[in-house]
């Protein structure tokens, strides 16, 4: 029989302390053991009666793994990868592309065990997916958003280029978000990807609608 993969789990990133790789649902146990509590989950996601708080926000991360590969299109994706340090999963970072052959922009998010906090492996995270936004996916802008007093998440942004852009309120509950952008012309000028390799990433273009990699 051939031998058959899907191609998103071919994409790997690595940068100097960090190794990316894309989740898979062998992977869920082990996120959810550490999903930390101070992590904001999706306002919007399916609560269950009957679960305490905990399990439901380990079901938001499941869920949100099976929808991300699940409903996958070259129109909207949202890409999941698992964070890796000397061998040990420190947390998850996604990248987006929530209307993506319109606008060719990416969004992302991430979070951090504590223990791994503190020692820059935000920053790499971030740029890790940036490389391969703005390497073979041809994005033309990243954003971002957090909340005002969420120093480290605009901290993240601010070095490695974001500008701010505007602000908005969240419905749920009341708090003011930053939002920035980052160009690509900003990226490609800077010196942010080097030493991040970006690997596996060409049988899977297709999914993002691209065709012709050259």
């Amino acid at each position: 029989m051939e031998d058959w993969s899907w191609p998103l789990h071919g994409i790997r990133l690595r940068t100097a302390d960090l190794d990316l790789r894309v989740m898979t649902e062998a992977d869920l146990p082990v996120l959810c053991a550490l999903l930390p509590d101070d992590l904001s989950m999706n306002p919007h996601a399916t609560r269950y009666a009957g679960l305490d708080d905990r399990a439901n926000r380990r079901a938001v991360l499941v869920q949100g793994y099976w929808r991300a590969l699940g409903l996958w299109s070259p129109d909207d994706w949202a890409l999941p990868f698992v964070v890796r340090s000397g061998g040990d999963v420190v947390g998850a970072q996604w990248l987006e592309g929530p209307d993506w052959r319109s606008d060719h922009a990416v969004d992302s998010s991430s979070w951090l065990v504590p223990t791994a906090r503190g020692r820059g492996l935000g920053k790499q995270m971030r740029a890790a997916v940036l490389a391969l936004a703005f390497g073979p996916l041809r994005a033309e802008t990243a954003i971002s958003s957090a909340v005002v007093d969420n120093a480290s998440s605009l901290g993240v942004s601010r070095a490695l280029g974001y500008r701010d852009t505007h602000r908005s309120v969240l419905e749920h509950s009341g708090e003011t978000l930053q939002h920035v952008r980052l160009t690509q012309a900003s990226w490609l000028a800077s010196d942010h990807a080097r030493g991040i390799r970006v690997e596996g990433v060409t049988p899977a273009l297709p999914l993002f609608g691209i065709v012709d990699p050259t």
